[in-house]
């Protein structure tokens, strides 16, 4: 059997998640390796002193991955079926930017929206603000992805990209925190927006349950196009 690259994830996890939606829309396969995040394997420690998933390691290269992004980007770059990678406008005088839109909407999720989120999850650990003032703070990135979605499919127009896998888990994770809240607060589009996802063949195909990852367990391949 070929040495596929080996992905240490926890399926609960968002940063997980949107790792996997990439692998599975790039169509390359790799060896899962589901972890317990209190019991993290000595293989991963070993390669990935941080403990965080997801982390990728490419053997035959050498190569270790333990950011979610640049997994999704190494795994797109390799191959990119369905054209998640955003490409430069060519019709724009400046060509490169829907690959800056996307990045930097991106970056407002990890940078910005992550941290409120945390906090309206976990209100009880963080006692400055009542749980409710915490979700008040996150609605500002929900307000700009419902105006994004004002007349589109999706984040950056009319086709999937980057952007909406990479966003997608940590919307979800908002809105089970008050199911009842989010969906009928008014934001019509992104929910729309988030319920396409959910039901979408590619989530629910990342979203299958795996026994936690031992040393001498057999290989577990992950993958649209697994042998």
């Amino acid at each position: 059997m070929p040495a596929y690259p080996v992905l240490y994830s926890f399926r609960r996890c968002p940063y997980a998640m949107r790792a996997r939606l990439a692998i599975m829309a790039s169509g390359l396969t790799v060896e899962l390796r589901e972890i317990v995040l209190k019991n993290k394997p000595e293989t991963m420690l070993a390669i990935s002193p941080k403990g965080t998933v997801p982390v990728l390691f490419v053997e035959n290269e050498s190569k270790v991955v333990d950011e979610s992004l640049d997994i999704m980007r190494w795994v797109l770059e390799q191959t990119d079926p369905q054209g998640f990678l955003p490409q430069a406008d060519t019709d724009s005088a400046t060509p490169d930017e829907r690959i800056k839109h996307c990045d930097q909407l991106i970056q407002r999720n990890d940078k910005d929206f992550k941290p409120c989120l945390d906090r309206y999850k976990y209100a009880d650990r963080y006692p400055d603000f009542s749980q409710q003032e915490y979700r008040q703070q996150g609605e500002v990135f929900l307000l700009e992805l419902e105006e994004r979605l004002q007349g589109n499919d999706y984040l950056l127009g009319d086709k999937a990209s980057l952007a909406d896998i990479a966003i997608m888990p940590f919307i979800r994770q908002f809105a089970h925190v008050d199911r009842r809240w989010f969906f009928e607060a008014p934001y019509p589009n992104l929910q729309r927006w988030l319920n396409n996802w959910l039901e979408s063949p590619l989530f629910l195909s990342i979203m299958t349950k795996y026994q936690p990852w031992q040393e001498d367990d057999e290989i577990t391949l992950f993958g649209r196009n697994q042998p």
